[in-house]
């Protein structure tokens, strides 16, 4: 990329997906750090048809550089082998930590933000 607006023209084509909730069921929360859950319903063909038109970034808190290690292994490297083991890496073109740029992020715990006084009233009723 050359130039600023060649990045920003990138940026349109790319989803960023949540890692934990979105594709992957982590219903017993964080346990012991693994990755032991499935992938939810319609992930792979959900992933298949994204990945026809737009460049899938997932993005994850297990890809925090600060984690220990699972079974010497980093959260981004558990993420890439869980896909592995359930097809879904040509879907995928990179596991990143933190807000990759994106046109829309998909994240079971967003909110979306219209003004603060609602923004306020949704945190304080969180429960």
């Amino acid at each position: 990329m050359n130039n600023f607006k060649d990045f920003l023209e990138k940026s349109k084509k790319v989803i960023a997906l949540d890692f934990d909730g979105v594709i992957h069921n982590d219903s017993n929360g964080f346990l012991d750090g693994t990755i032991y859950g499935l992938p939810l319903d319609g992930v792979p063909s959900s992933l298949k048809q994204l990945s026809e038109q737009y460049t899938i970034v997932i993005f994850s808190c297990k890809s925090n550089p600060n984690r220990p290690l699972v079974n010497n292994k980093t959260g981004t490297e558990l993420i890439w082998e869980w896909l592995e083991k359930w097809n879904l890496t040509q879907y995928i073109s990179d596991v990143v930590w933190g807000k990759p740029n994106a046109f829309v992020y998909v994240d079971d715990k967003g909110f979306t933000f219209k003004n603060w006084t609602d923004t306020i009233e949704y945190i304080k009723n969180i429960k």
